[in-house]
């Protein structure tokens, strides 16, 4: 199996102020030549809130340049100016590499680390504050163009211009796209939650949500996750 994508950015960030929120983020990512990723994520590479970003299951964030473009043309000024590498607190910058192509537990070689796709993210109302929008969030929710997380399996120095190399696909039938979609458009179907719920690959806390949707028949709530402090939302550009 050969599927083979050039890291053109690799970048990493330390704690500063999110915009006037009054909240610490590493969301502002600078490129870096090189870095130890080790199973908590690459070094030097802070988070402002541990307990939803950063740890073994979101070591790595990985966003599609592909999508950079797109989002320039229907977002405002000056969100359209920040939809660029490291505009979305990423840390790996491809092309060529989207949702709909990769897998959940796909295995890649990069540099002398391993890694495994987690799980897709789940945007939170840290993007309003960075994109200058009180609903960022729920835009790229809806898009299905979130970017992901991988998990380290054996840790190592990545450089820039290093080879993300596809090892290992064990679950084709499970694109990211696919549960995205279920995650945000179908989210009561009850086969394909099931599976979710089994799905080994996937991180513990999205097979934890599939088994309560089953339990319960309801989607949870992600007005919290989405909007954050409405005292910060009432600062950003209105919805649109």
């Amino acid at each position: 199996m050969t599927n083979q994508t050039r890291i053109l950015q690799l970048r990493t960030g330390q704690l500063q102020d999110l915009a006037d929120t009054g909240a610490a983020t590493g969301i502002y990512k600078q490129n870096v030549k090189a870095a130890f990723l080790s199973e908590t994520g690459l070094e030097q590479d802070e988070h402002g809130d541990t307990r939803r970003h950063g740890g073994p299951e979101k070591a790595l964030h990985h966003f599609a340049s592909d999508h950079y473009a797109r989002l320039q043309k229907i977002l405002p000024v000056p969100a359209a100016d920040r939809s660029q590498p490291g505009g979305f607190g990423e840390n790996l910058v491809t092309e060529g590499l989207t949702e709909t192509d990769v897998c959940v537990g796909d295995i890649y070689n990069l540099g002398e680390a391993i890694l495994q796709v987690s799980q897709p993210r789940q945007p939170c109302w840290r993007l309003n504050a960075r994109f200058g929008i009180s609903d960022m969030s729920r835009r790229l929710q809806n898009t299905l163009r979130t970017g992901w997380y991988y998990r380290v399996l054996q840790e190592g120095m990545v450089r820039q211009g290093d080879t993300l190399t596809l090892e290992q696909r064990p679950k084709p039938e499970w694109p990211l796209s696919q549960v995205l979609s279920l995650l945000y458009e179908t989210p009561l179907e009850q086969d394909a939650l099931a599976e979710m719920a089994e799905l080994e690959q996937l991180s513990p806390n999205l097979r934890q949500l599939a088994r309560k949707r089953l339990e319960t028949g309801e989607v949870e709530d992600w007005e919290k996750r989405l909007f954050g402090p409405g005292s910060i939302s009432d600062r950003l550009l209105p919805a649109i």
